[in-house]
């Protein structure tokens, strides 16, 4: 299984309003510190609102911060709301064509491996994550984020 880049990019903005909790973030900084492009951020900033992660202010001195404290942010539940599907296979999707269905072991099978994957994922918060690299510096951010959503990707 592989997270989409927008949940990625979801986190990240996360975890850096998170990391600077104590002002407003804007998307440019945030876009500098991931070399992401700002218009894929305005998308995901625009979805993480909706969805009640953050807040945004508009204007001149404006940006997003976190809507709730870190600690009640669970990392499963915006994995959820972000993700579109979790379709690891055609026949968990809604116009599976599968000559295997209703015959097959696997649909059990991945459907469990999924469910495995995302409860550990409500393991953790968002706190869980800023605590453990509080000390990184802010030139190793990038590098750390890009580290902690491909190794929380591929752990089983």
């Amino acid at each position: 299984m592989r997270l989409t880049t927008l949940t990625d990019y979801a986190l990240r903005v996360l975890i850096y309003s998170g990391h600077h909790s104590e002002r407003l973030c804007t998307i440019s900084e945030i876009a500098t510190a991931f070399d992401i492009s700002q218009a894929h951020l305005m998308k995901v900033s625009q979805l993480l609102a909706q969805q009640g992660w953050i807040t945004t202010v508009r204007g001149k001195h404006g940006g997003l911060h976190l809507s709730k404290a870190p600690d009640q942010i669970p990392l499963g539940a915006v994995v959820r709301s972000i993700e579109p599907d979790f379709n690891l296979v055609e026949c968990l999707g809604p116009n599976n064509q599968c000559r295997l269905t209703g015959g097959c072991a696997l649909t059990c099978i991945l459907n469990g491996a999924l469910k495995a994957f995302l409860q550990h994922l409500n393991c953790y918060t968002l706190a869980d994550v800023i605590t453990q690299h509080q000390a990184a510096s802010p030139g190793h951010l990038p590098l750390l984020l890009n580290k902690l959503t491909s190794v929380e990707a591929q752990k089983p």
